[in-house]
C-alpha cells in the first residue's frame, strides 16, 4: 500500500505556515512586478470570495480583509523540506514527487505504526503540527493515491481492487492536472475530452480500449489505465537529506529586534518539529540576515555601501531541542551584535546530531542542565563582554600564568575522558638561569634546588612542606636595589607587606617569545623580610621589558 501527501494552494500554504494568523483570512499570492502584478495562487478563503487566479492587483482593491503576499520561492522550499522530513518520519521509502506532493510506501509498517487508517490520521496530524493542511490517500499503487489525494479534501482510503470504483467520482481535470505539468498540453486533452462529452473519470475508464489507442495513441492508453487505477510502478525514492532550513522573505525590513524575534520563533518553532520528526536535535544554529540598502533614517543608501549579509553562529554545547532556549540565546546574542540595517530576509539553518544519551549514576553529583546553563553563561557574556566569561585553559607555552578562555562545556558524567598528551612544555624542559650562572632544568631537581633556598632560613626541616600561595591579582611593588639585589620592599596597596629584605634566593631568569610582538622576560627573586610573628618568605618578580616589579605571591 502507498499513501500520498497533497497539499493544496501550497504556495499559499508555505506564506500561512509562517503567519499562522492568516489562516482564517482570505490570502492572494501575485507574482510580477509592480504596477503588473497578478493573482499567482490563492487559499480556500480567498477562492470563496469569488477571487480567480489571474486577477491584477488593482482588481483586489474592491475586496475587504483581503491580505496581499508576494510568492516567495524560499519559502516554498523550506515548506517542502518540512514535507519530506514529515514523510521520512514515517517511511524510510519516499518519493519526491512535485512540490507539495510526497508519496511514500507504507508496506510493513503496520505492526509498527498501526492500521493504515491510523498512519493516515497520524500523517495528518504531524503535518497539520508543520503548519500545513493535506490531503493523505491510501492506495494500492502510488497513482491512484496520487489522483485520490488531488481529488478528495481530508483522509482517504481506497481498498485494494476498487480503485476504479472510488476513483470515477472524480472529474477529468484532475487527471490531467496531475500527470500534464504543462498547462498548454493538460488544456488540450480538457478541451478533447470534452468534445467528446467525457467529464468524469468513469465515462473514460468505460470506454473501449481500440477506439482510444486509435484516436489518442498510447498517452491515451496510459490515460484510460489512470482513471481504471490499473498502473502499478515503483518509487524513485528519495536519499535523505540532512539540512534543516527555514527561509523567509520580508514584505517590508525590519529594524527592530523585537519584531524579528517574533518570526525566529516561529522559525525555530518549524525546525524543531522537522528536527523531532527525524529523532534527531540541533548543534548548532546559523542565522544569516539579508541587509536592505538603506540607511538607518530609512532611507535608501546612495552614498556609503552598506554589508548585504549579517550572519551569526551559535556552537551549542550538546544537541538540544527547545526552541525557547534557542530563541533566548539568539536573542541575547542579536543584543550584543545588533545588524546595524533594516532587515529584509532571514535565513536560520541547524546542524542536526543525535540527540545525548545521558544515565547518571546515583552516586554522581547532579549534572547542570545544559539548557540552563548556556542561557546562564550567555547572559554572564551579555553584561561582562565577549571573551570574558568561560572556562580556563592553559596555553601550550613557557610563559607564566598564560591561558585562554573558551566556552564553558562541561563533560557529562559517565563520559571517558580522552588521555591528554604532553604538550611541548611538559615534553621539552623549560630552561632557568640562577644567579651564578649555573642552569637548571625545570624537573623535580630544579624544584628541589629552590626548595632548599628557601628552607635554609627554616629551623626544622623535618616534615617541612613549601607551598606558594599566589596574590589574585597580583601586587605592585616599590623595590630598592643595591649591587643589583633587592634590599628593601614596599607595596602601596598592602602597608603589611613592607621592610628591608633580609634574605634573597636567585634571581631565577626565564624568557620567550621573542619572534612574537607580545614577547616576554622576567626575573625571580625569593625574598624574606621581618615581621612581627618572624620571617615572611615571599616571591618577587620584575618584569625586565618594563622594568617594574611586583609580588607575585607568598610561602607558607
Amino acid at each position: 500500500m502507498f499513501a500520498c501527501i497533497f497539499i493544496p494552494d501550497f504556495c499559499a500554504q508555505a506564506i500561512i505556515r509562517l503567519e499562522p494568523k492568516l489562516r482564517l483570512c482570505p490570502v492572494a499570492v501575485l507574482i510580477g512586478r509592480a504596477p503588473l502584478e497578478k493573482v499567482f495562487a490563492l487559499n480556500e478563503r480567498a477562492r470563496q470570495s469569488g477571487i480567480d487566479v489571474g486577477a491584477t492587483k488593482s482588481q483586489l482593491e474592491a475586496w475587504e480583509n483581503l491580505v496581499l503576499r508576494t510568492r516567495s520561492e524560499s519559502q516554498e522550499t523550506s515548506a517542502h523540506a518540512a514535507l519530506l522530513d514529515c514523510a521520512q518520519s514515517f517511511s524510510p521509502e519516499v518519493e519526491d514527487t512535485s512540490c507539495g506532493t510526497v508519496i511514500l510506501n507504507l508496506a510493513g509498517l503496520e505492526p509498527m505504526l498501526g492500521p493504515l487508517q491510523k498512519i493516515a490520521r497520524d500523517l495528518s496530524q504531524r503535518i497539520l503540527e508543520m503548519g500545513l493542511e493535506a490531503n493523505i490517500a491510501v492506495a494500492a499503487n502510488p497513482d491512484a493515491a496520487l489522483l485520490a489525494a488531488r481529488g478528495f479534501p481530508g483522509v482517504t482510503l481506497i481498498p485494494e481492487g476498487r480503485e476504479a470504483e472510488r476513483l470515477g467520482d472524480l472529474p477529468v481535470d484532475v487527471l490531467l492536472e496531475s500527470f500534464f505539468c504543462e498547462g498548454e498540453q493538460a488544456a488540450h486533452w480538457i478541451e478533447t475530452f470534452d468534445r467528446w462529452g467525457i467529464r468524469k473519470l468513469r465515462s473514460l475508464a468505460a470506454l473501449p480500449e481500440v477506439p482510444v489507442s486509435e484516436r489518442l495513441g498510447q498517452p491515451g492508453v496510459r490515460l484510460q489505465e489512470l482513471a481504471r487505477g490499473e498502473i502499478s510502478r515503483d518509487l524513485r525514492v528519495l536519499e535523505p537529506q540532512s539540512i534543516f532550513v527555514e527561509s523567509v522573505d520580508l514584505e517590508y525590513p525590519i529594524v527592530l529586534l523585537e519584531p524579528l524575534a517574533f518570526l525566529i520563533n516561529r522559525m525555530l518553532e518549524q525546525l524543531c518539529a522537522r528536527l523531532s520528526a527525524r529523532a534527531l536535535a540541533a548543534q548548532e544554529l546559523q542565522l544569516t540576515l539579508d541587509l536592505a540598502g538603506m540607511s538607518s533614517d530609512g532611507c535608501e543608501s546612495s552614498g556609503r555601501a552598506l554589508p548585504r549579509t549579517f550572519m551569526r553562529r551559535l556552537r551549542l554545547p550538546s544537541p538540544m531541542l527547545d526552541a525557547k532556549v534557542f530563541l533566548k540565546l539568539l536573542q541575547l546574542d542579536l543584543q550584543a551584535h545588533p545588524p546595524g540595517a533594516p532587515i529584509g530576509k532571514v535565513h536560520l539553518l541547524a546542524e542536526p546530531a543525535r540527540p545525548r544519551a545521558l544515565q547518571s549514576g546515583l552516586f554522581q553529583p547532579v549534572f547542570p542542565e545544559p539548557e540552563k546553563l548556556e542561557l546562564t553563561l550567555a547572559r554572564i557574556a551579555g553584561i561582562v563582554g565577549e571573551g570574558r566569561a568561560g572556562s580556563v585553559e592553559l596555553l601550550d607555552t613557557h610563559r607564566a600564568d598564560a591561558f585562554t578562555l573558551r566556552h564553558f562545556a562541561p563533560a557529562e558524567p559517565g563520559s571517558t575522558q580522552s588521555v591528554k598528551q604532553p604538550t611541548n612544555r611538559q615534553k621539552n624542559k623549560d630552561m632557568y638561569m640562577s644567579g651564578n650562572g649555573s642552569v637548571f632544568e625545570c624537573d623535580e631537581k630544579f624544584h628541589e634546588k629552590r626548595e632548599e633556598n628557601v628552607k635554609e632560613i627554616i629551623q626544622d626541616e623535618k616534615g617541612a612542606v613549601i607551598a606558594l600561595r599566589l596574590f589574585r591579582p597580583r601586587l605592585d611593588a616599590i623595590v630598592t636595589l643595591c649591587e643589583a639585589k633587592p634590599v628593601r620592599m614596599r607595596c602601596p596597596v598592602r602597608e603589611d607587606i613592607a621592610g628591608e629584605i633580609v634574605w634573597t634566593a636567585g634571581p631565577w631568569r626565564s624568557s620567550g617569545d621573542w619572534s612574537e610582538q607580545e614577547g616576554w622576560s622576567r626575573e625571580e627573586w625569593d625574598i624574606a623580610i621581618s615581621a612581627d610573628s618572624g620571617l615572611v618568605l615571599y616571591r618577587l618578580v620584575q618584569d625586565k621589558l618594563s622594568g617594574t616589579w611586583f609580588v607575585e605571591g607568598t610561602y607558607d
